[in-house]
């Protein structure tokens, strides 16, 4: 695994996180697993994409043998893309397997369990504190948008802003984006952490308990804020102006270590960004498949994808020093927050491995 010393000391600086987010809502979260599932299927007639440079590249080594094991947060959104897309039909096994958010993912990862997970920046920081050196490298970043990550409060509240949350239970969801930017709304109202009865609950126990009136407001993402919505549940805030944006792809070092299995996550990368140009030239046909997947209305999810990609088009970018300072900065604010009680450096934990792969993928981008 390579490393490059100077993108970790740089990791150590402090850098403004900017707002931005991701398409498919690949935002760490805390919850169950589901059964995974394994594929290898052949394209679909959805509107196939040509072969990318990458792709090529791994057709030249035999991947028939090797078995891709994927982790996913709240539905098979990759998965799907790459049907959707006619980019499914991999010269290797891909085998699916579902979680609530990235930190069950990373704890997978830890397990021996999947070999690629996917999340926030937030996560991978957990993980590398309890796993220690050598226990994951994160080798990839998408960039993407950060809408529906908000705290939100029940029909009729009188609350209308992080001020008004002192004294309050407020649910969120522990060691993910959630627990980030509440903490950070509460520092910018003047507000601490202890100003606030934080309840750390799932995306699902923390919707129920916003509208069963346990508790006063949630901080979450994704389904559980567009639930929220659909309930009468306002915006207090908007995380747009507090996430990065940024959303890590997480291996293990002796998973990128082999040359076979190296190659298929490379490839995969390609056909996901390839197939996020699907989507920005699909919008209706996506947002349909998101739609029946979230159970919310195709309008909504296309309003949902359409915003989110003119934030933040969804694109695979090699790593960089801003990447890992962004991460750093959320791990000394935790640090700081007492939430974590020793700081370390995360870009100990990065690997550039990919770089190469991900700068022929990055030029595959095709924009909406």
């Amino acid at each position: 695994m390579t490393r490059r010393p100077l993108l970790r000391r740089l990791a150590t600086a402090t850098a403004p996180i900017a707002a931005v987010g991701a398409a498919l809502l690949l935002a760490a979260c805390s919850g169950s697993t589901t059964s995974p599932s394994t594929s290898s299927p052949s394209a679909t007639s959805a509107g196939a994409v040509s072969s990318g440079s990458v792709s090529a590249a791994a057709d030249s080594l035999d991947l028939s043998g090797v078995t891709l094991r994927i982790g996913e947060t709240g539905y098979k959104q990759q998965q799907l893309l790459l049907e959707k897309a006619g980019l499914a039909d991999t010269p290797y096994t891909t085998d699916f397997s579902l979680f609530q958010g990235g930190n069950l993912q990373l704890e997978a990862l830890g397990a021996g369990a999947i070999d690629l997970a996917s999340a926030s920046e937030i996560p991978p920081i957990f993980a590398a504190q309890s796993g220690g050196p050598g226990s994951l490298a994160i080798v990839a970043v998408r960039q993407g948008n950060t809408l529906t990550q908000e705290v939100v409060v029940p029909e009729g509240s009188s609350i209308t802003d992080a001020a008004g949350l002192k004294g309050k239970k407020v649910a969120y969801v522990q060691n993910t984006t959630a627990h980030y930017f509440l903490y950070k709304a509460l520092e910018q109202a003047g507000l601490s952490w202890s100003d606030i009865e934080a309840v750390p609950l799932s995306t699902s126990d923390g919707l129920a308990a916003l509208l069963s009136g346990q508790v006063d407001a949630l901080a979450s993402y994704g389904n559980a804020i567009i639930s929220a919505h659909a309930k009468g549940a306002s915006t207090i805030v908007d995380a747009r102006d507090i996430l990065s944006g940024n959303f890590v792809y997480v291996s293990t070092p002796t998973v990128i270590d082999d040359p076979a299995k190296h190659a298929a996550i490379a490839d995969y990368f390609s056909r996901l960004q390839r197939a996020f140009n699907w989507a920005r030239a699909n919008p209706d046909a996506w947002a349909a498949v998101v739609a029946e997947q979230t159970k919310q209305p195709v309008e909504q999810a296309l309003s949902t994808f359409t915003d989110g990609e003119a934030q933040r088009p969804s694109k695979f970018v090699p790593t960089s020093a801003e990447a890992i300072a962004s991460q750093q900065d959320v791990l000394d604010t935790f640090v700081k927050a007492g939430i974590l009680t020793t700081g370390f450096s995360i870009g100990d934990y990065w690997s550039t491995s990919f770089d190469a792969d991900l700068t022929a993928i990055e030029g595959e981008y095709v924009g909406g």
